[in-house]
């Protein structure tokens, strides 16, 4: 099957969300002095105020699964970009620190809910042989919005807008929010929810307009996956059989976030300032790192369904655990900081190379067509929940621990080795359906009949 113009637009369209994921989650990480001096906040608190921003991610993870289901993952989408443009709108405007904190966590809910809704969209249209390229545009664009943010952050910062320049790094959002939901109405539902659905004439439909080139057979292949034998589309996700798939979602987000990865994202002006860095500099620094991030999913994107998902995650595990060895050992001697940036970048590099690359390309293909919304929302969820507790607690752990900080978020990729190495399969180059039977989850199958199509 090849690449033709409406599977390109369909993923595309959908992977503007993984921008907005980015962007909101890293433009913090230019506010959080300013945020901290003019409400006059403790450790602790801007920890919490960052954070706030996260509780609403796990939260919007947790709960879009549901809805993703009932009324497709494309409407849902819809309602993720208004939740994003309220509160880049909203963050502009705060008034005060509850204000401030009560519209990044609607920012928070639009980022977990776009987090399980885009990859899991572009995973259900996309052909096996491209899928791990495909659902990967959603993690370019989470890298291209985190990019763009520490980009936007350094060019606000050039205008000298004082009080007001944290304001305008927050709000500049809202503009890719409007463009993300306007194009949502130019893309078609998901062909397997569709199915779910019982609309199987419009989910042919959709097949056909994605250049799927066995239609009958695909369409045939996902109704089998999809009913079970009493003629039910869904089913609870707890259960012994599904008992894989769970847990290597739910693992590979927890390792995604122990890595450090985000509290180091969100922080990273305030490491640099630790480290001697000026404002202007620690901004441009930024920037590199989030260039570095982009030229290495560039890399993994291209090597992702040749490479495979397990490979590129015991590579990337290797760098980025020497990596983050290195940093703890600049803080805890405090001297080589000239090293900083290099030891970041390829920490960075690393990461976009290997669990920056993979994570949501697995959640998306783990899960079996009839729970696949209730599992990526219990791995996403995952993900956000480790990435609130982690950025929370980062602040003081900092102040108090300094690079022993570090020496654990390393001990805990090491850990990720041995379980990718024993434990994970390779899922590139089959299809949803099959990866279902190669994860020992076996049903017995009805006819396309059944579902009344």
């Amino acid at each position: 099957m090849k690449l033709n113009i409406s599977l390109i637009k369909s993923t595309l369209v959908a992977a503007l969300g993984g921008f907005l994921f980015g962007f909101d989650t890293a433009v913090i990480a230019g506010v959080t002095s300013a945020v901290q001096e003019i409400f006059n906040l403790s450790d602790s608190m801007l920890g919490f105020t960052v954070a706030s921003a996260l509780i609403g991610t796990f939260i919007g993870a947790l709960a879009v699964g549901k809805p993703g289901d009932t009324y497709g993952r494309r409407a849902c989408l819809k309602l993720m970009g208004l939740l994003f443009f309220v509160s880049a709108a909203g963050c502009a405007i705060a008034w005060d620190l509850y204000s401030l904190v009560f519209f990044r966590f609607l920012g928070g809910l639009g980022v977990g809910g776009a987090s399980v809704l885009g990859p899991m969209y572009i995973a259900e249209i996309s052909p096996a042989r491209w899928r791990g390229r495909l659902v990967m545009l959603f993690q370019f664009n989470v890298v291209i919005g985190v990019l763009s943010a520490y980009f936007s952050n350094f060019i606000v910062g050039l205008f000298d807008l004082g009080l007001y320049e944290w304001r305008w790094k927050l709000g500049i959002e809202a503009l890719p929010a409007a463009l993300f939901f306007l194009m949502l109405y130019f893309i078609p539902r998901s062909p397997r929810w569709l199915v779910k659905r019982q609309k199987v004439d419009e989910a042919r439909e959709v097949l056909v307009s994605i250049g799927e080139e066995n239609v009958e057979d695909e369409l045939q292949e996902i109704i089998k996956s999809i009913y079970t034998p009493g003629g039910r589309t869904d089913e609870p996700l707890f259960q012994k059989k599904y008992s894989m798939p769970i847990f290597l979602a739910v693992s590979i987000a927890f390792f995604n976030q122990v890595s450090g990865i985000n509290g180091i994202l969100y922080y990273l002006n305030d490491i640099f300032s630790a480290a001697g860095f000026g404002k202007l500099s620690s901004d441009l620094q930024a920037v590199a790192i989030g260039a570095t991030n982009l030229v290495f999913t560039i890399v993994a994107m291209s090597t992702i369904d040749r490479v495979g998902r397990k490979k590129l995650l015991l590579i990337g595990s290797v760098g980025t655990a020497l990596s983050l060895a290195g940093v703890a050992v600049i803080f805890l001697l405090n001297q080589y900081q000239q090293y900083l940036v290099v030891l970041l970048i390829s920490f960075i590099g690393f990461f976009g190379l290997s669990q920056g690359a993979v994570i949501w390309v697995y959640i998306s293909e783990v899960f079996p067509n009839r729970v696949r919304a209730k599992g990526q929302s219990i791995g996403t969820f995952t993900h956000w929940f480790m990435c609130a507790v982690v950025s929370w607690t980062f602040p003081v752990f900092a102040k108090n621990y300094g690079g022993y900080t570090f020496v654990l978020f390393s001990l805990m990729i090491v850990a990720q080795f041995f379980v990718v190495l024993f434990v994970y399969p390779e899922t590139k180059g089959i299809t949803l359906e099959q990866l279902q039977k190669k994860l020992g989850i076996q049903d017995e199958t009805i006819d396309a009949e059944t579902t009344g199509s």
